[in-house]
């Protein structure tokens, strides 16, 4: 990665590459995927199907295109996923030439645990949040009104959550950083964990999709402790970290 100076331009012309190099792995990931696309959607919607019944139940298709466009979207969600390093890597190559020589060190463990972070959001929801989201909803049912929801629907809510957990689960990433920058100190933030926790509160309120507080409260906690490792990890870090060299200077502002 180039340290040198650039005009805003170049910049914009670096972030239009940047950009470039995200959509053709998730291109390419997703095209990959498609070939199991089938397989995934009945993963990815086996909590759906379970909470139909005892014995599982059917999903609908009610209108003559809907299973081709939605395992065409299965792929895509699952060629995304899978590209997510990418999608990280790029990030960092972007903002590199903007840190410190002794912050550039923090290329890979970033990438590896943002994505790790991003991928347990998404199994979190799967494994834990799903069957409690779709039960609820399942519960309604009775003698006289079948649930026959359509997969389009289902696959889109499953959609929704397993983006919402996974962009949640990056909560520890950016409380380092908000530290790291010098934007905050990690004693402030421990000092607004009771703000923390009632955002937290209301971002699962807004993001779950059912009104009970079990659901609300599995997306809550997770980011409450989210957010205290975050402040943890940058703590620790603090302690052990020495001023920057007086001879380090930023680099590669816009001109």
């Amino acid at each position: 990665m180039d340290d040198t100076a650039l005009p805003l331009t170049s910049h914009l012309a670096e972030l239009r590459s940047r950009i470039g190099k995200i959509l053709a792995g998730w291109l390419v990931a997703s095209a990959l995927c498609l070939t199991y696309a089938e397989d995934i959607f009945r993963t990815l919607l086996a909590p759906a199907i379970a909470a139909l019944g005892p014995e599982g139940g059917r999903l609908q298709a009610i209108s003559p295109a809907e299973i081709f466009f939605t395992y065409l979207k299965t792929g895509l969600l699952a060629g995304f996923v899978l590209s997510v390093p990418i999608f990280f890597w790029q990030v960092w190559a972007f903002i590199a030439p903007g840190l410190y020589p002794s912050e550039k060190k923090f290329a890979l463990p970033f990438v590896l645990v943002s994505s790790l972070l991003f991928a347990g959001g998404a199994i979190f929801a799967h494994q834990l949040v799903f069957p409690s989201v779709f039960t609820f909803f399942a519960s309604f049912q009775n003698e006289f009104v079948d649930a026959a929801w359509t997969m389009k629907e289902v696959f889109s809510m499953t959609t929704q959550l397993i983006l919402a957990f996974g962009v949640c689960f990056e909560m520890p990433v950016l409380v380092f950083f908000l530290a790291l920058s010098g934007i905050v100190t990690p004693r402030q933030l421990l000092g607004w964990t009771k703000y923390a926790v009632l955002a937290s509160f209301i971002v699962a309120a807004v993001l779950t999709p059912t009104p009970d507080a079990v659901t609300q409260t599995l997306l809550a906690v997770p980011l409450i402790g989210l957010y205290l490792l975050g402040i943890a990890v940058a703590w620790a870090f603090m302690r052990n970290k020495g001023d920057p060299a007086s001879d380090e200077k930023r680099i590669a502002t816009p001109s």
